[in-house]
């Protein structure tokens, strides 16, 4: 390890998650998968990225890519929907089928655990912990390591080049 680095922490797969529909589970029900981890919101200026992000997890899901969506109300009441409207948004506007969680907070004291973790494995420009907005993007490879953070502005189809790597080969 370089001096000044700081070794990463044990992935955290017991984190308890909800999903959109109530059901409970955890963060290890994706253990050794490669995680493309997105807060994400349904009136937001990034919100089309939801047609690239089912569009990665329809090519790459078998090669062991599981994309996860957070929904979150913290960037100007972007997520203002309760778990319907925003499973008939996802469902009727982008064809959402990868798997999306309750709504939560990626910032402040109500900062759900998951995002604790990945702020602190992978800080933004600067040092900066916080999640600046809406569609801020983390890939988290098989080893529960955290490779990347994306800024919202980087789409899906920017980021399938630092993806393909991480992934097992399909058969063809």
């Amino acid at each position: 390890m370089r001096p000044g680095t700081t070794p990463h922490r044990a992935v955290p797969w017991d984190t308890p998650l909800t999903t959109l529909d109530g059901t409970a589970t955890t963060l290890g029900e994706w253990q050794g998968r490669t995680l493309l981890i997105v807060n994400v919101a349904s009136e937001c200026g990034f919100t089309p990225q939801y047609e690239g992000l089912e569009s990665l997890w329809r090519r790459h899901r078998d090669a062991g890519l599981a994309v996860l969506g957070f929904p979150c109300d913290q960037f100007g009441n972007q997520e203002p929907g309760d778990v319907d409207a925003i499973a008939r948004f996802c469902t009727e506007k982008y064809d959402v089928t990868f798997p999306l969680f309750a709504k939560c907070e990626v910032n402040g004291d109500g900062t759900h655990p998951l995002y604790r973790w990945l702020k602190r494995e992978k800080p933004g420009i600067l040092g900066t912990k916080a999640i600046k907005w809406n569609f801020t993007k983390f890939v988290v490879d098989g080893a529960g390591v955290v490779r990347e953070r994306y800024a919202p502005t980087v789409t899906p189809e920017a980021l399938e080049v630092d993806l393909l790597p991480l992934l097992r080969p399909t058969p063809r």
